[in-house]
């Protein structure tokens, strides 16, 4: 057997990915049998993702008329706090993820995030409590009125941001767990769980439009208590539904223990450690990955040490957590040419409902809609056209590409940034048309008062946000979960969700500076509290100038990417 070792260089890398993958996507017999598994299992998932996203958004969507409202936040530190909590909300699922593939399992992170995040969702129905409880009175200024102490605003971001860490445990594993349901070995499953993509994002896009239009109306007309109470609510439901599909789960080995973003660092540290060691010196098996022909700096990594030292051996990376690096890294370039548009869509939760406030929103009856609701614009388009793509457009496509999937997740997700690039045009031009209307009205200095122009002319905006979402965020989706080794499933849907937590990040930082660039002492900056005399326009027009640059630089780096599947572009 010595000697057999010996003589195979590509043994030592085959049995590590043999028993990675066993570790990661297998399970014992019975998890694979036709009575677990399926769509059976995943329309248990769907439905909590479901619940999930319906309380996510109802908190999300109508947050800033909170900050601004309620805690009396100008326009521009609102859309700032906002942009800053969605960021943190979609970076914690690393860590999330993390966890969950190491230590605890996807089940377990999802059962123990679900809690906490019920928690988080009962502390914020109690902090919107408060001021009547306590017989706070509110305090106006200028150009605000605040109801809340300042005790009371630290709690109320406390539970926003315990909300924020129970979905960051529980959205990446949500959507991977789901995934799971279905072999990756089997060639109908296979096909079943690139259709599972497009059913999950219906199932919590249906549930980002019913909170839209239910709870954003009560939260503006009847109470925040009441419209924060009724997501806990719903979240509790959620709860019950995980846990009525427990014994109908397959359920993935948990890793070794070992972070996988650990081993990752630790490729990193050992080929800059080894950075000056002869090439010519002997690793420890081949690389025969696709990706073994790019980033060769980290095959540093196992090169042998001059020390004889044991423990520093033991320290060595594996082949197979340096082909793991690599294909991370691969992932790098994907990952930041898609941040801007992450930053358009951060726009949609802010500055578009601020917008929607301003015009005229009364429909028949004189109901007046509540301008958050708005986005269920959005969500509805999505639900529309996922079922025509997957039924319609995949087959049409598959009969010309001869690919399963119709186009490739890269293709998906360049057009999705076209359409936000347009998006984005529209959005100035309606904007634009606010502001002259506005100032033919007489209506400049009266931001209170509601400009003589239709809400309606901001659908078009909000439509092209969703369509742009039906190709770019599932095929985000699709690609980070397929393109990672097995073990990396959670960390893979993490790093997709990790683009709009940078995207918000990013966005509060250009909204900050351009703030203090063109405000200032009698000038009113891009971002005035009276949108009347803020330049939008100007800012959605970068955003699509930047978009349309980001769209360049993605098909340059698409064009080059080498899928671990073996697809193209």
């Amino acid at each position: 057997m010595a000697s057999n070792t010996q003589n195979s260089p590509l043994l030592d890398h085959d049995i590590e990915v043999a028993v990675s993958e066993s570790r990661a996507s297998s399970s014992p017999t019975t998890s694979r049998s036709s009575s677990t598994g399926g769509w059976r299992s995943a329309l248990y998932l769907i439905a909590v993702g479901f619940a999930e996203r319906f309380a996510f958004y109802g908190v999300s969507s109508n947050l800033i008329t909170f900050l601004s409202g309620p805690l009396g936040q100008s326009t521009a530190t609102a859309a700032v706090n906002v942009n800053t909590w969605s960021g943190a909300a979609s970076l914690l699922p690393l860590l999330g993820a993390a966890v969950a593939d190491s230590y605890l399992g996807r089940y377990r992170t999802i059962l123990l995030s679900t809690l906490l995040y019920i928690l988080g969702l009962c502390l914020l129905t109690f902090s919107a409590l408060l001021p009547s409880l306590s017989g706070s009175y509110c305090q106006e200024s200028s150009e605000f009125t605040s109801c809340y102490s300042q005790l009371q605003v630290i709690f109320f971001f406390f539970s926003l941001y315990l909300v924020a860490f129970g979905q960051g445990g529980s959205r990446p594993c949500f959507q991977a767990f789901g995934a799971d349901q279905f072999d990756g070995q089997d060639p109908e499953e296979c096909k079943a769980r690139s259709s599972f993509f497009n059913w999950w994002y219906f199932g919590i896009c249906s549930g980002a439009l019913v909170t839209r239009l239910v709870s954003s109306y009560i939260q503006d007309n009847v109470s925040w208590v009441m419209g924060f109470g009724l997501l806990c609510i719903v979240m509790i439901l959620g709860l019950f539904v995980l846990l009525l599909g427990t014994r109908t789960y397959r359920y993935s080995i948990i890793g070794d223990g070992q972070s996988p973003l650990v081993r990752i660092v630790k490729v990193f540290v050992a080929a800059f450690r080894n950075w000056r060691t002869s090439s010519t010196s002997e690793p420890r098996g081949n690389l025969h990955h696709p990706s073994s022909e790019q980033f060769k700096f980290l095959n540093k990594a196992l090169l042998a040490p001059d020390s004889d030292d044991l423990k520093e051996d033991m320290k060595l990376c594996t082949v197979f957590e340096v082909e793991e690096a690599k294909v991370v890294l691969s992932l790098v370039p994907i990952w930041s040419t898609c941040l801007v548009f992450a930053i358009v869509l951060a726009q949609m939760s802010t500055f578009f409902t601020k917008q929607g406030a301003t015009l005229d929103r009364s429909v028949m009856g004189g109901l007046n809609i509540p301008a958050a609701s708005l986005q269920s614009f959005t969500s509805l388009i999505i639900i529309l056209l996922i079922p025509f793509y997957d039924r319609v457009f995949v087959p049409m496509a598959s009969a010309f590409t001869r690919k399963p999937s119709g186009i490739t997740t890269l293709q998906r997700i360049g057009t999705g940034i076209f359409l936000s690039v347009i998006s984005m045009v529209i959005a100035a031009s309606v904007e634009k048309k606010r502001l002259k209307t506005a100032e033919k009205y007489a209506l400049v200095d009266l931001p209170s008062v509601t400009i003589p122009m239709s809400v309606w002319w901001l659908v078009p905006q909000y439509l092209l946000i969703g369509v742009s979402d039906v190709f770019a965020m599932v095929g985000l989706q699709e690609f980070f979960y397929d393109q990672v080794p097995n073990e990396l499933r959670s960390v893979g849907v993490a790093l997709y969700i990790s683009i709009f937590g940078a995207g918000n990040f990013l966005s509060s930082f250009l909204i900050s500076a351009i703030e203090q660039a063109t405000g200032g002492t009698g000038r009113d900056s891009w971002f005035s509290n009276n949108l009347n005399r803020a330049h939008l326009d100007y800012f959605y027009c970068l955003l699509a100038g930047l978009s349309a640059v980001e769209l360049a630089v993605f098909m340059y780096f698409a064009k080059s990417y080498r899928y671990r599947s073996g697809g193209t572009i």
